[in-house]
């Protein structure tokens, strides 16, 4: 929030748990569930590691994939302040097979073009967080522009090589990104390259929210009337330009809950 050119932030190399202000790396046990993953710098199972900490088994969490800065740590951490309690989140890589990081066709407040999934031929490395029910209660509602919807059965195969059942994701209300011609989501990269996208896209685009990226989030960044005026109109006129594409799939997708 604080550098909107930095999303989604700083994200982890590998599978690990969250426990406060640390990543802890897990050890990957092929064809062997999360819970028998092992926490080498504890020494234990996750299962083990879990119960220790008084923390909610991995059977009672319900995994979301992250497209998104919901998988940067600090992010979590940012999100989960409010429960007063340490942080204690799995967070494991994963192939999803059909869904791959696009970006969404709205500004957020602080200046940034967020990511949201985009449905078609495609096979991404995402991670998947593995959250309780009252974490997972606090992020919805820190997902205003986001309905959660159940991703297709098959869809999500841990490094393990164990499918994830269930599993959910944020679905964009806003649509994603796509070159005007075809129709080619625009896939997630540097917040940089994704601004610079839109302005060489559309000239007029540029004249309102400024010619570099850097121009782009102190025009549209922040709460004031005016900020909010010029990312309204921002939204408007990325439809009118052609350049965001609503995808029907998510419609047929069970719903998980409404962020």
């Amino acid at each position: 929030m604080d550098s909107p050119l930095s999303y989604p932030g700083r994200l982890p190399d590998a599978s690990g748990v969250v426990v406060g202000d640390r990543f802890l790396a897990l050890d990957v046990w092929e064809g062997a569930p999360l819970g028998e993953w092992g926490v080498p710098e504890a020494g234990v199972r996750l299962a083990d590691f879990l119960a220790s900490a008084g923390v909610a088994p991995v059977r009672e969490r319900v995994p979301v994939v992250a497209v998104g800065s919901n998988a940067a740590p600090a992010q979590l951490r940012r999100k989960f302040a409010a429960l007063g309690a340490r942080l204690v989140l799995p967070m494991t890589m994963a192939t999803v097979r059909g869904i791959a990081a696009g970006v969404s066709g709205h500004v957020n407040r602080h200046g940034y073009v967020p990511a949201t999934p985009v449905v078609g031929d495609f096979r991404s490395r995402l991670f998947v967080g593995w959250f309780d029910r009252e974490q997972l209660g606090v992020l919805d509602v820190t997902e205003p522009n986001y309905v959660r919807r159940l991703v297709p059965e098959g869809a999500v195969t841990l490094e393990s090589g164990v499918g994830v059942r269930n599993c959910h994701c944020y679905a964009g209300r806003h649509g994603h990104l796509a070159e005007r011609e075809c129709g080619t989501p625009v896939l997630l990269g540097s917040q940089a390259a994704v601004i610079a996208w839109l302005l060489r896209r559309s000239s007029a685009l540029a004249r309102l929210c400024g010619r570099t990226p850097e121009e782009f989030v102190t025009r549209l960044r922040g709460d004031g009337h005016g900020r909010a005026s010029v990312r309204d109109a921002a939204y408007v006129l990325m439809r009118a330009e052609g350049l965001v594409r609503v995808q029907a799939e998510f419609d047929t997708w069970s719903a998980g809950g409404a962020g």
